[in-house]
């Protein structure tokens, strides 16, 4: 076993080389230090982007680009969890913090033969703007005698009746789910102002609106917003309504300017001023606000996918999208056919079965289920829980470990877990084929993570909906859809009718940039692409291949305009980077990006 000394001195010996390289514009030579199919993912500290060079021309590429920004200084090695170790045979993985022209960083690195095999630098921090946390915090009060005699309350006051009034915010962020105040917070901290704006009476109604029995299919470790976690008493998955509790009150502990009941009508972007006209209704009056960046936070999906069904309009019960299901106790002893098999479509079944309500689901395709509980044990488990926070990994550590796995690498990595998966849960699996259902763990075998991914479908986290389909309270139907349906039937494409009050579609939702196409225009929309997906060349998610979330957290092809969404971890971690790119440019810096995508149209 080779000692911690030997370890830290092949990871200091590695910087060293890289260091020296970068300091002689030696572009080349640093590419060297990596093996010949090597992975560099940046995350903002010198290419203003979130990117991934795979292999050594394409390091070589970015480095020669990038320079001088791309030179590092001041690297130490972590201790505790990120101190170096023998991840696997023959690989050495590190934290270590260091300097580049612009961001204090974290990097995490995987040595294989003196070579790196993946490294991560993660920007934390603009060094000529660092956070006014810890010694740099604000007193909050001026003691003796003083000319202005407000006190915070006041100031507070004064600032939102003038934001977006007489002063303008210098980003407006569309949507107050977990992503818009994530966001919110990290500019609140950062000092940018910025309004959210939501159409929900109250921060937290997305939530607290939804279906009675919901609950996070994520346990708590992996569902912390920034600066303020979970209490430690917090149940491991959260209730939707505690949830939406948790959420209004965060906006309140971080004083961020949350307009409610707003919805945005339109947006145009005026290039002479650099400004976007944004026109919003908000308490049923018509506003403009002028912010420079504008962000969409609603969520990693776009308008809801409302399919038409043949003979509808002679159908006389009610047709409604799984995202306007009240709650099962309004459907109690309807027979109510669920269209879909994914997240969405098990939870509202088996919220129909609780409140006495007859439910089908049609399932179209295949499926991939993983168990809640396994899915804790196998992947969570080493870096989101109580076992991993005993080790040391707190949740920032968990997050940049998460991410140093480059997503070509992904794969690769969560095979194995879901093949001990698809064994040890055999017996289940194997009760779910009995019973019809349709199931698979992703178009190469690697699971959940990848099926999120890739277009962000395809799968359920099995919270008891399973065991429903198992012993047939939920009836399942698999490899049909709806031929046509009559005034009280569903006709199925195998010929058989059902009996039907309500037809829930539970059939997704099209890409965020139909949003944009809502909002500011098709063309623009068309500018943008395509949003979310990795381009894998599987299902739901064709190529060219990007290596990255198509337009996500990131500078996109439409000026001064930027998606942020996903789930609570997502919106934790990639907020960090969104946030640092637009002070950035607050500041008036100059933030050159490296490897702006090229747009592919495919929807």
């Amino acid at each position: 076993m080779t000692s911690a000394q030997d370890l830290n001195g092949q990871v200091l010996d590695f910087f060293s080389a890289l260091q020296q390289a970068l300091d002689a514009d030696d572009a080349a030579a640093a590419a060297e230090l990596f093996e010949q199919d090597g992975y560099w993912r940046d995350l903002t500290s010198f290419t203003w982007n979130l990117t991934t060079a795979e292999g050594q021309d394409a390091i070589k590429d970015m480095l020669e680009n990038t320079l001088p920004a791309c030179r590092i200084s001041h690297v130490e090695l972590a201790d505790g969890a990120g101190a170096p170790v023998e991840e696997s045979p023959g690989v050495i993985r590190a934290f270590v913090t260091l300097d580049t022209q612009h961001f204090h960083c974290r990097a995490v690195v995987r040595l294989r033969n003196g070579k790196a095999w993946t490294l991560l630098t993660s920007a934390r921090e603009l060094i000529a703007h660092p956070e006014p946390a810890g010694r740099r915090r604000p007193m909050g009060a001026e003691h003796g005698r003083r000319e202005d005699k407000r006190n915070w309350a006041d100031r507070k006051a004064q600032r939102q009746a003038e934001l977006g009034v007489s002063t303008q915010p210098y980003v407006l962020i569309i949507g107050g789910g977990q992503g818009g105040i994530a966001l919110g917070a990290r500019l609140k901290r950062l000092g940018v102002p910025a309004i959210i704006v939501d159409k929900h009476d109250r921060s937290g109604d997305q939530w607290r609106g939804r279906y009675h029995s919901l609950c996070l299919h994520d346990p708590v470790w992996y569902d912390h917003l920034p600066y303020l976690p979970f209490p430690d008493d917090w149940p491991v998955f959260t209730p939707k309504d505690k949830m939406g509790d948790w959420l209004e009150h965060y906006v309140g502990i971080m004083d961020l300017d949350y307009w409610s009941q707003t919805e945005a009508l339109s947006a145009t972007f005026d290039d002479e001023r650099g400004l976007w006209d944004v026109v919003v209704s908000r308490n049923g009056a018509e506003h403009t606000l002028h912010p420079t960046q504008l962000v969409f936070a609603t969520g990693m999906s776009g308008v809801p996918n409302m399919p038409t069904l043949a003979g509808q309009e002679h159908f006389a019960g009610e047709i409604r999208h799984s995202s306007q299901h009240p709650g099962g106790a309004a459907d109690r002893g309807k027979h109510v056919i669920v269209v879909g098999s994914n997240n969405s479509a098990h939870d509202i079944c088996a919220d129909l079965v609780d409140n006495g309500a007859h439910p089908v689901m049609l399932q179209r395709s295949s499926t991939h289920i993983v168990r809640s509980d396994t899915l804790m044990r196998e992947v969570f488990g080493p870096l989101y829980s109580e076992d991993a926070l005993e080790q040391g990994i707190d949740t920032d550590t968990a997050d940049l470990l998460f991410a140093s796995w480059p997503y070509a690498l992904l794969a690769d990595v969560h095979k194995p877990v879901y093949d001990t998966i698809a064994q040890d849960d055999a017996e289940f699996y194997d009760a779910l084929e009995r019973a019809g259902f349709m199931h698979d763990f992703g178009d190469d075998g690697s699971g959940l993570f990848l099926k999120y991914l890739r277009r962000g479908s395809g799968y359920y986290i099995d919270v008891g909906a399973c065991e429903l389909i198992i012993d047939g309270s939920i009836e399942l139907h698999s490899g049909v859809e709806i031929d046509h349906l009559t005034e009280n039937t569903a006709v199925l494409t195998d010929g058989t009718q059902l009996p039907a009050d309500v037809i829930v579609l539970a059939t997704g939702f099209g890409s965020m940039n139909g949003w944009v196409a809502q909002l500011i225009s098709p063309e623009a929309a068309d500018t943008v692409g395509k949003c979310w997906g990795l381009g894998s060349d599987t299902t739901k998610d064709p190529g060219p291949w990007e290596g990255e979330l198509r337009n996500m957290w990131k500078p996109t092809r439409l000026k001064n305009f930027w998606f942020h969404g996903g789930n609570l971890h997502q919106s934790r971690h990639y907020s960090r980077y969104l946030s640092l790119q637009l002070k950035a440019r607050y500041e008036g810096m100059n933030t050159p990006v490296y490897n702006l995508p090229e747009v592919h149209h495919t929807s």
